[in-house]
């Protein structure tokens, strides 16, 4: 079973969250993971991304393409 739960900030962790947590999963093993939600490129990252803007060799593929290949494997 997986939850998402989206947070504006931390503070809006509550006890009432801990002890739903607690109520649902009982004595089976979670994971919880903390995420920060303000991703920014790098310079580096956005130099490369314009690069690849004029890349005239087309043998970029989607991640569709790439999940199939996989499945396919």
């Amino acid at each position: 079973m997986s939850i998402t739960n989206h947070l504006t900030s931390a503070e809006e962790l509550s006890a009432e969250i801990v002890d739903a947590i607690k109520a649902t999963f009982k004595s089976k093993p979670i994971t919880i993971t903390i995420e920060e939600d303000d991703f920014e490129l790098t310079d580096e990252m956005m130099l490369k991304l314009d690069e690849r803007l004029y890349d005239v060799n087309a043998t970029y593929i989607t991640a569709d393409e790439s999940m199939q290949r996989l499945e396919d494997k």
